[in-house]
């Protein structure tokens, strides 16, 4: 038999990007396929061009042997193929149904939208995904995990062969990368082919029965799954050994830096304190929904603060907003680097200059040399790959776009620098680079508070792990001999038994 799919001498150019090389690829009925690769190796363009949305430059595809010429994404839907994109694809405002069968909405006999129809077709659609979501509700009221469903339903309604998820689980917690598992290998079941595109290593071991290795565009190797390991498959990636453990050294952490007690930022921050010392780093570990991220928005003044005090080197501080945190010395790096942390239609020059302005002028005049100075430091420092400092930074892989985005901060030379998700999206190569760069700031004596929903990143950086749940600071572990066990033991107890005494309320 023919086999689902088969990509032969693949390549695709943009201006001045070879970003597909040479490459070949077949995919059986049945099979989930992991495709890996670095920031920028050609993985998103490969499943894009089997999708539809890019045309090839040179190659061929075959679907169940057949070769397909010059198509686009309506009509691979047509032939079965379905794809859910990285950034996502669905419209905020439009209900669940209206996203499903966008352009294909069943009609009445007077050409009308048959919206009772629409729903039932869309509420069969996600039961099978084993889900419940009510197809009258708009997306944009949905979780992660919801629009992934939703995104997969839409493919589903079209007689599904082959799915490509990008980077699926990236905002999903543990529970609902479960469930998002559970429904992939019921598809496989059923005969649908995947290819699952994701930079963590421990999901490709976990789901998958082969993978393809991408580097700069071209083919680096195939292996299946149960015949490889970890490091041969980062090696295929990077060509080189990269290690993600702790560092061999123990670091002595100083003086307090940051003292942040009982903070209260509703309705997500109920009571949180942590401390920051010197030279060290603190990783806030729980599950998502545990109002991580808003108790450093709280301390940073981006979050509206409702109790509780802060000081910074025994200093009370009291910020009403980003200004002022950053006054004090303190920098935070947001979660969502391409909305909330670069611009992304700007060079690095100006990118890394913004909060630091009054370093890279002369009087109250701009320095174009003084900031291009800058940042071709921090270029250096930060190995950031990138042909010139005036290189739009939307036009830079995620891994170096998160090092401009460090860049942007410590330009400023923080105190305290918090960090929400530092290596989210990027690859394993970047993923070292980043540890790599944060350990060297502890040791230069800056107070580290990191925020990230890897559990192997945390146990890898942490010299210490504050654990939150439901708002709360709910433990603390020492980072050294710290597990996986034992911080999600602190994180789900807490949030356990505050479920059971819910229902004890509901049921009294």
């Amino acid at each position: 038999m023919a086999p689902r799919l088969l990509v032969s001498n693949l390549s695709k150019s943009f201006p001045g990007v070879r970003a597909l090389d040479d490459v070949s690829m077949s995919v059986e009925p049945g099979e989930i396929r992991a495709l890996l690769g670095e920031n920028g190796a050609g993985k998103s363009t490969l499943g894009k061009i089997v999708a539809g949305v890019y045309q090839r430059s040179q190659g061929s595809v075959h679907l169940d042997g057949v070769e397909l010429g010059a198509f686009d994404e309506k009509v691979a839907g047509d032939l079965g193929i379905g794809i859910v994109h990285q950034e996502g694809s669905l419209v905020p405002q439009l209900s669940v149904a209206e996203n499903i069968f966008a352009g294909r909405q069943p009609a009445g006999w007077l050409g009308q939208v048959d919206v009772r129809l629409m729903r039932e077709k869309a509420r069969a659609l996600i039961s099978q995904l084993g889900v419940r979501i009510d197809p009258a509700a708009k997306v944009v009221l949905l979780s992660p995990a919801q629009t992934q469903i939703v995104e997969i339903a839409k493919a589903l309604s079209r007689d599904l062969k082959l799915l490509i998820l990008d980077e699926p689980t990236a905002a999903l917690t543990l529970t609902e990368t479960e469930r998002l598992f559970e429904i992939v290998r019921r598809l496989a079941d059923d005969g649908v082919s995947i290819i699952y595109v994701s930079h963590r290593l421990a999901e490709i071991f976990a789901l998958c029965h082969s993978v393809t290795v991408l580097k700069d565009g071209r083919l680096a190797g195939t292996r299946q799954v149960a015949d490889t390991t970890t490091d041969e498959l980062i090696r295929l990636m990077v060509g080189r050994d990269v290690h993600l453990t702790r560092a061999a050294t123990v670091r002595k952490p100083g003086a307090i830096v940051l003292e942040a007690h009982d903070i209260s930022a509703p309705p997500l921050v109920r009571s949180a304190s942590v401390t920051v010392r010197s030279g060290e780093i603190v990783c806030l570990a729980g599950l998502i929904g545990s109002g991580r991220s808003e108790f450093c928005e709280a301390i940073f003044g981006a979050r509206r603060r409702y109790g509780g005090s802060i000081r910074l080197d025994g200093r009370a501080i009291d910020p009403h907003g980003p200004w002022d945190a950053k006054r004090a010395g303190i920098g935070l790096v947001p979660e969502d680097r391409k909305n909330s942390g670069l611009f992304l239609g700007m060079d690095l020059v100006n990118n890394i200059a913004a909060t630091v302005l009054s370093k890279v002028s002369s009087g109250v005049n701009f320095s174009e040399s003084k900031a291009e100075a800058l940042a071709n430091r921090f270029v250096g420092d930060l190995r950031i790959a990138t042909p010139s400092v005036r290189k739009l930074v939307g036009d830079l892989s995620g891994g170096n776009q998160q090092k401009v985005l460090l860049a942007k901060w410590l330009a400023m030379e923080p105190r305290l620098l918090i960090v929400d998700e530092p290596t989210r999206g990027v690859d394993v190569g970047a993923r070292s680079e980043i540890y790599r760069l944060l350990r060297e700031l502890a040791d230069r004596g800056v107070a580290l508070l990191v925020v990230s929903s890897d559990l192997p990143e945390v146990l890898a950086l942490a010299d210490r792990i504050v654990v939150m749940a439901e708002g709360r600071t709910v433990g603390e572990l020492g980072g050294e001999h710290a597990t996986e066990e034992e911080v999600l033991r602190l994180a789900t107890r807490f949030t356990s038994s505050v479920v059971e005494r819910r229902k004890k309320v509901v049921g009294a």
